[in-house]
């Protein structure tokens, strides 16, 4: 595989505070701690020399070292507020990391604690996407059901219209450009670009698709619901 010589970190971003589903990060998912699965699905992958996870929440570290992360870093409170950015903590994530391992890494991996329908092979994928093409980073998304073409709308000063205009109008949704949603389930960036970004989406960011029922990142309790669902029926 491509990344076999690469030093890559794993981080796992997991507040202790959630609106839409109340500690959702250690709520039961078929009697599992919902972080607990993307914590396995790391240590599955075997391309990871640190897997760390980053909270302002003791109980959330306590169990994470449980279900196997190597390092784990205690969140500063100006970093696990409601309006702080992703970027900035997962950056010092990984500063904290190096600064314990006396390292360097190559590549950096994110991995949302609340997209546990991701496949490892989804994981090593990016990674290889990331060097294989020689991208600054890799976001993954899945198809759009709506399409900024076709049927997403916007208001503007009280008028509806669509989102995006083509000099001729689509009247099918099939003609129009592809659209997908990014899935915020996985985030690969190499190192040193991770450190020049406060945005995702660089000059040469590359996308890798995921499928919508691998692609539900939990917000609320109904998408906690679904995701229970489908895992209970791939487990039966």
């Amino acid at each position: 595989m491509a990344y076999q010589s690469k030093r890559i970190i794993c981080t796992i971003c997991a507040r202790g505070g959630s609106k839409g589903v109340p500690r959702k990060n250690l709520k039961p998912l078929l009697n599992k701690p919902l972080i607990a699965y993307t914590i396995e699905q790391a240590i599955e992958t075997k391309c990871f020399e640190t897997i760390a996870v980053s909270s302002d929440d003791d109980e959330i570290l306590e169990v994470s070292k449980k279900f196997g992360a190597s390092i784990l870093i205690k969140r500063p409170h100006d970093l696990a507020t409601d309006t702080a950015a992703k970027i900035p903590v997962i950056q010092h994530c990984v500063l904290e990391c190096e600064n314990i391992k006396n390292i360097k890494y190559d590549i950096v991996v994110d991995l949302d604690a609340t997209s546990p329908l991701r496949l490892t092979s989804d994981i090593s994928n990016c990674i290889n996407l990331l060097i294989k093409n020689n991208v600054k980073n890799v976001i993954t998304a899945m198809p759009a059901r709506r399409s900024p073409y076709f049927n997403l709308i916007e208001i503007t000063q009280g008028v509806a219209h669509l989102s995006k205009q083509l000099p001729n109008n689509v009247v099918r949704r099939q003609d129009a450009p592809k659209a997908y949603d990014m899935n915020a389930s996985i985030y690969t960036w190499k190192r040193d670009e991770l450190f020049l970004s406060t945005s995702v989406f660089l000059d040469n960011t590359a996308m890798y698709e995921m499928p919508e029922e691998r692609s539900i990142d939990i917000d609320n309790p109904i998408d906690f619901k679904l995701v229970e669902l489908l895992m209970r029926e791939k487990h039966e």
